[in-house]
């Protein structure tokens, strides 16, 4: 639990302190409305619903503030990869603390049910207080409109009017209904299985957020709810003349005898969001400019199993290993842009990328690729943006973990690792890398044979065959792959990928992986990294929770994964 608590400190400390000030502000403006002179006699009319919408409404703006500031996530990625003078630590979760963006959308939309349902019954209660006969306060509040002021209270003019016309034919109420469509939307399309499936209605829905800001600021123009001016109350407070609008004589010369007036109340939510909207227009303008820069495509490499590899070159693209970049094809879409991890290291003089069939997008820039005769298709690059892989070599001993196509980070940070026993390098912090690749299909592991077959050979001819230990995983294989294996079992390179390590059949067993590591590395601390799905990655989270020790003279497990 200690070991959790200090690699997850800053997370911890974020989370604590957006859960306080939504507490605090719900809970403020909540008493604040029930308190506040300006709204006595909007109370009168609307009850304890008053202070649930307003209350609600402050969340809103502080959430939507924050929900825009990972929309961000590009530039403050970008700042990560680049900036030289962040410590690791906050480097790292700069990425990390990126998932609390799920969190937020998620508060956003439980804040706009509760604004929506406590608006609702601010209506229904305007509604009765405009037919209400019998000379009650909130009656005749409601009637003010008649004396022909524009000082009005009950937005409600008319018997005739219905709750449906007031939410569809104003400005608060239309703004109103468009962005909780807009929210709606956004949040039921980001769920894993859409984003996985049907990533271009991901992609364009998720847009909509353009509308919801817009909506967000235009909402409280001409808001429907209203309240005593301070002009007003100096003159006429409520507290000790609202009796006399309802028992009133014809003859009255008291200073409450003079009708209070009312105004809108200011709208705020562009207070709340300018900040991140500016940063957000920054940011934009950044990767298009980045992204209007020449790229070449040097080189197409078709691989086993649809996947294909692009080499590319850019005038002043600099790299560090475990980094990504965002691609477009504007011969497939124009607006669509994808991120993949280079699996081309610093060293090199061109970066590249591996991309798998995953979806429609992918599908047709493996076809573009594959037809193409004459003319290159055209593609763009933004990026490249830093990730947790950067800091394997801020370790000792470092743990590799890639499941399937996830193995990209890692095959910059092998070739990376070659140039550098190659160049002789003194200054390399790593001792020892373990690898661990699971793929399903076999003929996967061709993607990168010829990098660990050159690592086997120059780490056996510098001496450090020991710095290099690699397993590879078969997770879905079949009898006669099986069989094929045992006959020829006694060969000196292994049947499925002709490299000196054999291949194992199913999963790692973890437990003991890390149990060996921790049992070859005892006083070290070793940094887990993976690029794999989420279950894979909880297991892994736990193992290195339980076989970290208390004792900090001893060996310390952590884990990083990468996010996108």
């Amino acid at each position: 639990m200690g070991n959790w608590l200090v690699n997850h400190w800053f997370s911890a400390a974020v989370l604590a302190a957006w859960l306080g000030i939504n507490i605090f502000l719900f809970t403020y403006y909540f008493l604040f409305f029930d308190q506040d002179d300006q709204y006595f006699y909007t109370r009168a009319i609307l009850g304890s619903a008053l202070a649930w919408a307003r209350a609600s409404a402050k969340c809103l703006n502080f959430n939507s503030m924050l929900i825009l500031l990972p929309v961000c996530r590009n530039l403050l990625s970008f700042l990560r990869g680049t900036c030289s003078c962040c410590r690791r630590t906050l480097r790292k979760q700069l990425d990390h603390n990126l998932t609390f963006h799920k969190l937020v959308a998620y508060t956003l939309a439980l804040l706009t049910a509760v604004h929506t349902i406590a608006h609702l019954f601010n209506l229904e209660r305007y509604n009765s207080s405009q037919q209400a006969t019998d000379g009650s306060l909130h009656a005749v509040l409601s009637k003010m409109h008649l004396q022909g002021s524009n000082k009005w209270l009950n937005p409600i003019h008319s018997n005739q009017t219905t709750v449906e016309y007031v939410a569809f034919t104003t400005i608060p109420g239309l703004t109103g209904v468009i962005i909780t469509l807009a929210l709606i939307l956004m949040v039921t399309s980001s769920t894993e299985f859409i984003r996985r499936n049907y990533f271009e209605v991901f992609w364009y829905t998720h847009h909509l957020f353009i509308i919801y800001f817009a909506g967000l600021v235009i909402h409280g123009i001409a808001g429907l709810v209203r309240g005593q001016t301070e002009e007003s109350i100096k003159e006429v407070h409520p507290h000790h003349c609202a009796e006399y609008l309802t028992h009133k004589d014809e003859n009255c010369n008291h200073a409450c005898c003079k009708n209070p007036e009312f105004g809108s109340i200011p709208a705020e939510s562009w207070k709340w969001v300018l900040g991140p909207v500016i940063l957000y227009i920054f940011e934009r303008m950044l990767r298009v400019w980045r992204a209007r820069q020449k790229v070449v495509v040097t080189k197409v490499v078709m691989h086993p199993s649809r996947v294909l590899e692009l080499q590319m070159q850019k005038k002043g693209f600099r790299m560090e290993v475990g980094q990504y970049i965002f691609v477009n094809c504007p011969s497939i879409s124009l607006l669509e842009w994808h991120p993949f991890t280079l699996t081309s290291a610093p060293e090199q003089d061109f970066f590249s990328i591996h991309v798998r069939e995953a979806g429609d997008w992918t599908e047709r820039l493996i076809d573009t690729f594959q037809q193409q005769k004459l003319e290159m298709p055209r593609i763009k690059v933004d990026g490249p943006f830093g990730t947790a892989s950067e800091d394997v070599f801020q370790y000792e001993v470092a743990m590799l973990v890639g499941a399937g196509i996830g193995v990209t980070p890692f095959a910059s940070i092998l070739t990376s690792i070659w140039y550098k026993l190659q160049q002789g390098d003194q200054t390399l912090k790593t001792k020892k890398i373990y690898f661990y690749w699971l793929c399903r299909d076999r003929r996967a592991f061709a993607w990168f044979n010829d990098l660990l077959a050159s690592l086997e050979q120059k780490m056996a001819e510098s001496g450090k065959a020991d710095f290099l230990t690699y397993r590879l995983f078969l997770t879905g294989w079949d009898t006669s792959i099986a069989n094929n294996v045992a006959l020829r079992f006694d060969t000196a390179v292994d049947t499925v990928t002709g490299l000196r390590h054999k291949t194992s059949f199913g999963r790692p067993m973890w437990n003991s992986e890390f149990t060996a590591v921790a049992a070859a590395h005892p006083r070290s601390v070793v940094g887990v990294f993976l690029c794999g799905p989420g279950a894979l990655a909880k297991s892994l989270q736990k193992s290195c929770h339980q076989h970290s020790s208390l004792d900090p003279r001893k060996v310390k497990f952590y884990f990083n994964k990468e996010n996108f």
